[in-house]
């Protein structure tokens, strides 16, 4: 059950009359935004570093971090200007206070309290995935609670009863790697390149029979946590047995390409069929649990949010089992299901209109 703890309570500001700055730098995009009264977005920069980490094959936290200092101004400048609000009108500072990479989340916590500080606000650290489970409201105002909530993105794979703002139960959660998490790693061993999620459904398109299924781990009824390590461990093997090459332990990384740089229309047939059959096993355990937590809690909606809910096949079957099953289910935008500092203000408006408000000496956390 999230807390309050770290948060101070002080005389109330009315939300809808309230601009909320937001600042989002938890891992790799360096985002700014204006909120107007939790609801309305004025502007919202996002600036990614995808380019600057693909040769890697994931995010190096040392650069991200170097590269979330050397924007920052710009794109909180940029996000002001967007809004067309004088820095004297903003009434709060929302910032991503964790989880996250902690070199990034320091980078955004010292521009928010620096202008905390020289406009005498308040500021409010911000739980980046609460962030994600009320990105929607920014989009569907007549998003009602309580709803159950996925968050699946490249660091985050969780279950969440949503009972009201600030009663937010985890349900379930990935006891080992993320959703997007495995994405990037079996796009690595396919090589495939990253960001994995985009790359394995394009692959995955005109696969409309899946030969050899994967397994789904965990799914006996009503068990609402999440592993994907076992997943993708089938995978690896599959692709060493295809390709006829051993995964090499001793490389540094997690997973390494396995497919030749060289590749035979065989070869691509193989690498398609191993992608859907990979999407198809992640997706479907994810639109399972998450209807099995809808049934456990007895809400009518359904809300799924975080990188990993742009994928259209997940976006697929969750449409068709809502139907099945008579539930509401609801996606933001794909802007704002990635990391964005829209759902940040939001999420801030909500907490410092209800007096929740940090003071200057805050810190960042990886987890929470």
């Amino acid at each position: 059950m999230w807390s309050c703890e770290g948060l101070t309570t002080k005389g109330l500001i009315d939300r809808k009359t309230m601009y909320v700055l937001g600042i989002e730098t938890s891992c790799d995009e360096t985002a700014a935004s204006v909120v107007f009264a939790g609801r309305e977005v004025l502007s919202n920069v996002v600036v990614s570093q995808i380019r600057d980490h693909a040769r890697y094959g994931g995010v190096v936290p040392e650069l991200a971090s170097r590269k979330h200092s050397e924007v920052i101004s710009m794109v909180l400048d940029t996000a002001m200007e967007e809004s067309g609000i004088p820095l004297e009108k903003l009434a709060g500072i929302a910032v991503t206070r964790g989880p996250g990479l902690i070199g990034s989340l320091l980078v955004g916590i010292g521009a928010a309290k620096g202008i905390a500080m020289a406009l005498d606000i308040p500021i409010c650290g911000v739980n980046h995935v609460h962030g994600h489970l009320f990105a929607a409201l920014l989009e569907y105002p007549s998003l009602r609670f309580p709803f159950v909530g996925l968050v699946v993105s490249g660091g985050h794979t969780s279950l969440y009863h949503v009972k009201g703002h600030h009663e937010i139960q985890l349900l379930g959660k990935t006891r080992d790697d993320a959703a997007g998490e495995a994405f990037d790693k079996v796009a690595k061993l396919l090589g495939l390149g990253y960001p994995g999620g985009p790359t394995i459904e394009n692959r995955s398109m005109g696969i409309n029979r899946i030969a050899e299924p994967f397994p789904q781990a965990l799914i006996e009824k009503y068990n609402l946590d999440f592993s994907f390590s076992g997943l993708k461990t089938a995978v690896l093997r599959r692709v060493e047995k295809a390709f006829g090459r051993q995964y090499d332990r001793g490389r540094p990384g997690s997973f390494h390409r396995l497919v030749p740089e060289v590749v035979t229309e065989k070869d691509v047939s193989r690498i398609n069929n191993i992608a859907a059959a990979f999407q198809d096993s992640i997706t479907e355990v994810l639109t399972t649990k998450l209807f099995w937590a809808a049934e456990t809690c007895g809400v009518d909606t359904v809300v799924v949010c975080g990188g990993v809910a742009v994928n259209g096949s997940l976006r697929r079957k969750v449409r068709e089992q809502s139907r099945r099953s008579s539930l509401k289910a609801i996606f933001p935008s794909p802007g704002l299901c990635t990391d964005n500092a829209a759902m940040i203000a939001a999420r801030g408006a909500t907490l410092i209109s209800s007096g929740m408000i940090d003071d200057l000496c805050f810190d960042a956390r990886s987890r929470w």
